[in-house]
């Protein structure tokens, strides 16, 4: 009795993860990446475009976003979009586009507050405070962290798995549509 009362404290809490594409498509990537890593922010803007466009949209590929925030700004950016996973690749794409918007100051309260006023002006319609401060969503960017080390031996962002297999090649779209192909 006490198994089923916590898995179903689990189903009601649980947090969705961020991706796109067909959910059961054959190839599916996974992007670690930290919301504040300037590389992660260039795979947004130049990368992820044609890749949606070639391969997500056309039901090819499944991209889940995995969270491997390098500091405390990236960590509460994460939480922030997980909290809405629905459109949470939505706020992903406009926080890495608006990076240089929010990342910066002398300090994390500063880079706190430039992050909840970048979040309030686009109107995601999330509570900043009640997102940082929830302890599922917190576990949950964690745990994605610990697995990207434990699982996929992770180091740096963005880093890229294609079908359980660590992308090694340098991050281009290249690179990149080329391993797809081979994969199609």
């Amino acid at each position: 009795i006490l198994l089923s009362n916590i898995s179903s404290l689990n189903a009601e809490n649980k947090v969705e993860r961020i991706y796109e594409g067909k959910v059961d498509s054959n190839i599916v990537i996974l992007v670690f990446e930290s919301l504040t890593c300037s590389h992660c922010a260039t795979f947004h803007k130049e990368i992820y475009p044609k890749l949606k466009e070639n391969f997500i949209d056309k039901g090819l590929v499944k991209l889940e976003y995995r969270n491997f925030p390098l500091d405390l700004a990236a960590f509460n950016a994460a939480k922030a979009a997980q909290c809405k996973a629905s459109n949470g690749e939505e706020i992903l794409h406009f926080l890495y586009k608006n990076q240089t918007e929010w990342v910066k100051g002398n300090n994390i309260e500063d880079l706190n507050n430039n992050l909840k006023i970048i979040l309030s002006s686009k109107n995601f319609g999330i509570d900043y405070e009640k997102c940082i401060n929830d302890k599922n969503i917190e576990d949950f960017v964690l745990e994605d962290r610990i697995e990207g080390v434990k699982k996929y031996n992770v180091s740096a962002t963005p880093t890229i798995i294609i079908n359980e297999e660590k992308f090694e090649k340098p991050l281009t779209y290249k690179n990149l549509e080329k391993t797809l192909e081979k994969l199609l």
